[in-house]
């Protein structure tokens, strides 16, 4: 199995649903080979204050089915200078671990890459963020959990936009990408579906809910990614009624869509992922990250994960168009 001896897994960035079910993996999976796991509290601002206990098979259980992150994670200022970052791989050099495994997202990778680059301590990238934005990888753990989250809300908004006659903006998570939004939105039967990758002015958006009353329809759903570049559910709202007269109720799911018990989805990604970088750090590999993609492990460049900008689905965006019509 090569020289690895000892590992060490940490959770960074953002909560996700399915981190909990990922680091169980990576402990288990490790513990089967041979190889000592420890886990490192608090993501990297942990790392470097040497908050790091030795994990076992029974650390990591009955965890599977919890959201969150039993290893928690912040965001480490430290961290972004190259000072901390030497400080983190001295503290694993003090330690004796062999290789690190980080589970977040565009952030996490960055550090991980820079600590790799600098220190050269071996790294391996899981992809663990709701957003499913990471280059390299078709799902992301923690993103199914979100979007069935956010699906379950926007059912019930539904039920009160019927029953009132209303028009809803409904405000989901995703400030560079608008994956959530775009499956949400068709899983929900959304009239209009807005996300930062495609641009709808706010006349065209005023003519498209003239057409909706001209058409007969009583309530409405529009679904919005945090970033939109017409602004966020509260502003596009105001700007309605300014402008159009049209009266908006809005809806900001926020966090609930972190939280909660991972989905089957989720919870099979994060165990398969997991495994799988136990194995990378056995072979030799380094500065990754380990996804899946075209149903099959893949292992891209950390650099890459931020540089190639994931798409989305082009034939999604035509079903949407076609079926809110």
């Amino acid at each position: 199995m090569g020289n690895v001896k000892k590992i060490a897994v940490l959770t960074s960035g953002g909560d996700a649903p399915g981190m909990n079910a990922c680091v169980r993996a990576v402990v288990r999976t490790a513990i089967y080979d041979g190889i000592a796991v420890f886990g490192i509290y608090s993501g990297y601002e942990g790392l470097i204050n040497g908050e790091i206990m030795p994990l076992h098979r029974r650390s990591v259980s009955n965890i599977i089915q919890k959201g969150g992150t039993f290893l928690k994670t912040s965001r480490s200022e430290s961290f972004m200078h190259a000072a901390g970052r030497k400080r983190a791989a001295d503290m694993l050099r003090e330690w004796e671990i062999d290789g690190l495994v980080v589970i977040g997202g565009d952030g996490s990778f960055h550090g991980a890459h820079a600590l790799y680059q600098e220190q050269n301590i071996q790294i391996v990238g899981l992809p663990g963020t709701i957003d499913n934005d990471i280059y390299g990888t078709d799902l992301t753990i923690g993103y199914d959990t979100a979007v069935t989250t956010a699906l379950d809300s926007i059912d019930k908004i539904r039920d009160t936009a019927a029953s009132h006659d209303r028009l809803f903006i409904v405000e989901v998570m995703g400030r560079r990408s608008g994956f959530i939004a775009l499956e949400v939105g068709i899983c929900g039967g959304a009239e209009e579906i807005l996300v930062p990758e495609s641009q709808l002015s706010l006349e065209d958006l005023g003519n498209l809910i003239k057409t909706w009353a001209s058409a007969g329809k009583t309530s409405s759903l529009i679904v919005i990614a945090e970033g939109d570049e017409l602004g966020n559910a509260h502003e596009i709202a105001e700007k309605l009624q300014k402008k159009y007269h049209t009266l908006c109720h809005v809806c900001v799911l926020g966090h609930t869509q972190r939280g909660g018990s991972p989905s089957a989805t989720d919870r099979m990604l994060a165990s398969r992922l997991g495994y799988h970088a136990v194995k990378a750090l056995e072979n030799g590999k380094t500065d990754i990250m380990v996804g899946w993609a075209n149903n099959a492990v893949s292992f891209i460049p950390l650099p890459e994960t931020w540089e190639k900008k994931k798409p989305l689905d082009e034939e999604l965006q035509i079903i949407y168009r076609i079926l809110s019509s």
